[in-house]
């Protein structure tokens, strides 16, 4: 990866990845949707976007 830094980042984005899997959603539809969304989501409601409680806007 690169550095330890790098692939501790790593590790989350490929964690991220295998639970969007496991709940059985569209990958791109979840990034592309939580990317757009995320500047404007409130930080308290960030669980909201976790793939086990996401709904598409």
């Amino acid at each position: 990866m690169g550095s330890e830094l790098a692939g501790q980042h790593a590790a989350v984005v490929i964690s991220l990845m295998q639970l969007v899997k496991l709940n059985r959603l569209d990958p791109w539809a979840y990034l592309r949707d939580v990317l757009a969304r995320i500047h404007s989501h409130p930080s308290h409601r960030l669980d909201e976007l976790l793939p086990h409680r996401w709904r598409p806007s």
